[in-house]
């Protein structure tokens, strides 16, 4: 048994983890993907929904999303929603992306330091 655990987040399909998983079903080492639920997959809908509908079939993979209740093997009426949940993912995404950038520019209207680390020799001043 191969496990591959992905550490990248965010809607992108290019992470090193997932590139690995897709080499090793190209190379018909891998007959089976088990997500958490169906955003540890991908969160952009179209791309998701490529590879639950086309990618994974052609390639004989079998695809399970545990909390979702998905099984691409199986006849469920939980497969038949999948594509509006991966809808629902993508918009979650791109919302919590507007929020994130919105509370950004207004600490940076507020003139406040917007990096994690300060730079050599600068404290960071805390407010109490």
């Amino acid at each position: 048994m191969n496990m591959l655990m992905m550490e990248f987040h965010g809607t992108t399909f290019d992470r090193p983890e997932f590139n690995r998983l897709i080499a090793d079903i190209e190379s018909q080492k891998i007959n089976m993907v088990i997500t958490k639920d169906l955003s540890r997959l991908g969160r952009d809908y179209i791309k998701t929904g490529y590879y639950i509908e086309n990618y994974f079939p052609e390639k004989q993979v079998r695809y399970v999303s545990i909390l979702d209740g998905i099984d691409t093997y199986s006849e469920t009426v939980n497969n038949d929603i999948t594509p509006f949940k991966a809808i629902l993912n993508d918009m979650y995404a791109k919302d919590i992306s507007k929020k994130i950038r919105s509370v950004f520019k207004e600490k940076q209207k507020q003139g406040e330091y917007l990096c994690s680390t300060p730079a050599y020799r600068i404290q960071k001043r805390f407010k109490q």
